[in-house]
């Protein structure tokens, strides 16, 4: 890793010198006459490492040493003095300094000096690398899938949320995206600011708007106090707008003038508020449909979904089958007391038979039911709630319409096994192919 020096001095023999020295040893190096100019620069970025005089006029050595450690804490500073006291050098060590050398400087000892401060300075990048990637893991932990339409969500959000976009999420309902909505806030700049959610299908849209807005004592029958609204509550933050389609054309209209201005009045109040607030809308509805309709206002839409996010329905990824499965036997046996050790083959077929029309939402509660109502250490057909156990029916293969290809060859290796007992030579010879092929297919589809 190359890494890009600083030198401060106000003699120009001493700080080119050393700037040679520096650039002799492999490191980008760039040299400041005084102080000022040397945190001017250090402040435009890029800067791994200070070398400065102590005594400089105007903007000292301390003085810049106390300005970089607050800016940027971690940042080796050396501190160059021809005037070395013990006083002084342990001053500038207080104050953050790597080192303190006196003048005139060993050259070799900068050097491994240098080397030293700048390995210490790569395993600090690296351990915050290490610290930004789990972060960045947790805030997905609670989507579970590795389907390629989940890794397009993935992918998606990591890039959207650390901008200032607004971002619309598409699915069915029960596909989790209220969970993109919180990955999105906790992947974005604004994570340690409010995430304020409304769900604006549960209210009337008179109660609506005031949640929205927020009123003003007495704005209506029952407003005996001031109230904020879901905008004040989320200023810097983000705003999760769920089930957006919902709204009438009445609330649109006030909520597009919000998304242009960034400044609205509360129901019944003349004072104009100013807001920050990040939008993240989601729906269910085809809104490009209700705007046809009439119902959806076509300038809103595009003031929302300037970042799409589709999350695919549990019918379209049942690759992420066993992963879900896993973690919610773990979670509902954990909290049930029960020790549920896995699933029988045949509730699996059961499982991988059905279509899922309420997804996530709908397998979360058919495996808490399963963990409920389970006897012994594996979960048993019998234990599936009865609408999904009638799928499975002897001798077929249940395939959705719309299911790819691959999806479709990974369903009937399933099910073949599923009848044969896990018999993998049995099941390659029904299907008419080597057992290595069916057992690459196999293993290639618990990897994808």
């Amino acid at each position: 890793m190359k890494f890009r020096l600083l030198v401060a001095d106000d003699e120009k023999n001493i700080r080119e010198g050393l700037a040679a020295a520096l650039k002799l040893d492999g490191h980008d190096v760039e040299t400041s006459a005084d102080g000022a100019e040397a945190l001017k620069r250090f402040q435009k970025g890029d800067i791994d490492m200070v070398i400065a005089d102590l005594k400089m006029p105007g903007l000292g050595g301390e003085e810049l040493l106390e300005k970089i450690q607050a800016e940027s804490p971690g940042t080796p500073v050396i501190v160059l003095t021809g005037h070395g006291t013990v006083e002084t050098a342990v001053n500038a060590m207080r104050l953050g300094a790597w080192d303190f050398l006196t003048k005139p400087v060993n050259l070799d000892y900068l050097s491994i000096l240098v080397k030293k401060a700048l390995d210490n300075r790569e395993l600090l990048l690296k351990h915050r690398r290490l610290e930004e990637e789990l972060a960045h893991h947790k805030r997905f932990q609670a989507i579970i899938g590795k389907s390629s339409g989940m890794r397009r969500v993935f992918d998606t959000t990591s890039r959207a949320a650390p901008t200032k976009a607004s971002i619309l999420i598409t699915g069915e309902s029960g596909v989790g995206k209220e969970l993109v909505a919180d990955a999105i806030h906790g992947l974005s700049p604004r994570k340690d600011k409010p995430l304020i959610k409304l769900h604006c299908a549960a209210l009337a849209a008179s109660l609506l708007e005031s949640e929205l807005f927020g009123h003003e004592k007495g704005a209506f029958t029952g407003a005996s106090a001031r109230k904020r609204g879901r905008f004040e509550l989320a200023n810097e933050g983000t705003l999760f707008l769920d089930e957006i389609g919902e709204i009438d054309q009445n609330l649109q209209i006030k909520l597009l003038r919000v998304l242009q201005e960034k400044s609205f009045e509360r129901v019944g109040g003349e004072e104009t508020i100013e807001v920050d607030v990040r939008i993240v809308a989601a729906t269910n509805k085809d809104l490009k449909a209700e705007i046809e309709k009439g119902s959806f206002r076509e300038d809103l839409y595009f003031r929302l979904n300037v970042v799409n996010i589709h999350v695919p329905p549990l019918r379209e990824r049942k690759d992420d089958l066993p992963l879900l499965i896993t973690a919610f036997l773990k979670e509902f046996a954990a909290e049930n007391g029960k020790d549920i050790e896995g699933i029988s083959e045949k509730a699996r077929s059961c499982l991988y038979a059905y279509d899922w029309p309420g997804n996530i939402r709908e397998l979360r509660n058919c495996m808490e039911s399963a963990v409920v109502m389970s006897r012994g250490k594996l979960i048993g057909e019998e234990d599936l709630p009865p609408g999904i156990r009638a799928v499975n029916e002897e001798g077929w293969i249940r395939i959705a319409l719309g299911t790819n290809m691959e999806e479709a060859e990974k369903i009937i290796i399933r099910e073949t096994l599923s009848a044969h007992k896990g018999n993998q030579s049995k099941a390659a010879e029904i299907l008419g192919i080597g057992r290595k092929t069916l057992h690459r297919k196999l293993s290639g589809s618990e990897e994808e």
